[in-house]
């Protein structure tokens, strides 16, 4: 990660409201191999954030993240299926078949979903992302795929963002409901200088090299090592 992004503030807590509802617990199971390290495929599906366009850097959150996720017990894959434009219901219809693949040989399965700010410019209802992402998570938790949500970021547009607002407690709501990991990176970013300096230079919505290590920064201190299992 990039230097700027240890410097992003104190560990802000996430948007959830609760443990409501039923709970399903994220069931995957690793093995150790002969050099005491679990195969791990890490899929990341997403929109354009997910595929860090705008970074100059060309890594994007995810790159960073899984730069920052090598570890002696761990042999990873990932994977960075990010689609710009796409909106959650696009997810919920390629995330199986693009993952499978991936996933195959690989003895433990993790899914890490940050979409929805094309819900908002597509006209999806709130009822019908939070429904979309709640399919997914159940999926893959009972298919013993652990499941992690990275939320929306802010934009430049005030208007927009009090959608985004109101999106993003949806999200976090389906994901206490069912005991899943959700970073917010709505409320930490909204009026974060850095992150608004890096959104001016650029579209209004995506980020630059800046943005996206404080991006990655909040997935890093938003429960990763815990939902990794690594120390």
């Amino acid at each position: 990660m990039d230097s700027h992004a240890a410097g992003a503030g104190p560990a802000w807590p996430s948007a959830t409201d609760g443990n409501l509802g039923p709970e399903f617990t994220p069931s995957a199971s690793f093995s150790i191999d002969e050099e005491g390290r679990r195969d791990v495929g890490l899929c990341f599906v997403g929109d354009s954030f997910t595929a860090g366009y705008g970074d100059p850097k060309a890594l994007g959150w995810v790159g960073r993240v899984v730069h920052r996720s090598q570890h002696p017990e761990l042999d990873l894959t990932a994977y960075n299926l990010g689609v710009r434009g796409q909106d959650s219901g696009d997810i919920v219809g390629r995330w199986r078949a693009e993952c499978m693949p991936r996933w195959a040989q690989r003895h433990e399965r993790r899914l890490v979903v940050s979409v929805g700010l094309n819900d908002l410019r597509h006209g999806m209802s709130t009822a019908r992302s939070r429904l979309n992402l709640a399919n997914i998570i159940d999926e893959a938790t009972s298919s013993g795929i652990s499941p992690f949500v990275v939320g929306v970021p802010p934009s430049a547009d005030p208007e927009l963002n009090e959608r985004v607002r109101v999106l993003v407690q949806a999200q976090a709501d389906v994901c206490s409901r069912r005991g899943v990991p959700y970073v917010d990176c709505f409320a930490p970013l909204v009026s974060h200088e850095q992150w608004q300096t890096d959104l001016a230079t650029g579209d209004g919505v995506h980020p630059g090299q800046a943005g996206y290590g404080l991006l990655a920064w909040l997935v890093l201190h938003g429960g990763w090592g815990a939902w990794l299992r690594v120390s």
